[in-house]
């Protein structure tokens, strides 16, 4: 007698398709898993940077803030004026290239070329430092026509236009950031 059970069939030998698209299915998934992995480390990576960057940027913006209240405190421009202002982070026009290219500097030296910002940043690699220009006195336009100075005491009409120069890092010294803006002010 044969081995045979009623009703049931041996199967036919496999021929193995069904494991090659298996496989082929599993490369598929492990080729989509590492790619949205590295995908998602590089989001990560621009994230953090932006981060630091904008940290950079508000520390820039405070040194600007610091520099904008040493000029309202100025009585003259006189201290522009003096031989060594250029130490303190003060200069004249005439002491500096009036198109400076101040991002050329380095802002890590300790020659004090530059001022150190008095507001504290929490966060930073470096405090944030500033350079103010005077580049020149302005007359206003209603004023050139009174020659005499008649209504007015001496000066009024004067406007003095710096130019600030802010420097701030972020997190890291990688990341930094020089914004530049003139301020005007009558003394």
């Amino acid at each position: 007698m044969k081995n045979q059970v009623s009703g049931f069939a041996y199967p036919r030998q496999q021929q193995g398709i069904a494991l090659f698209m298996s496989l082929v299915i599993l490369l598929i998934l492990t080729v989509l898993g590492v790619s949205s992995v590295q995908t998602t480390r590089m989001q990560e990576l621009m994230t953090r940077n932006s981060h630091d960057i904008n940290i950079a940027f508000l520390a820039a913006e405070s040194a600007m803030e610091d520099a904008e209240a040493l000029i309202e405190g100025t009585a003259s421009i006189a201290v522009f004026k003096a031989a060594d202002a250029y130490k303190d982070g003060l200069y004249l026009e005439a002491a500096y290239n009036s198109a400076s290219n101040w991002s050329q500097v380095d802002w890590y030296a300790s020659n004090g070329f530059y001022i150190t910002a008095a507001t504290v940043v929490d966060g930073v690699a470096e405090p944030p430092k500033y350079i103010v220009e005077h580049l020149k006195s302005i007359v206003s336009s209603e004023d050139t026509l009174n020659l005499d100075n008649i209504g007015q005491g001496t000066g009024s009409g004067l406007s003095e236009v710096f130019r600030i120069t802010a420097y701030g890092t972020g997190g890291s010294a990688e990341a930094h950031v020089l914004i530049q803006s003139t301020y005007g002010k009558k003394f």
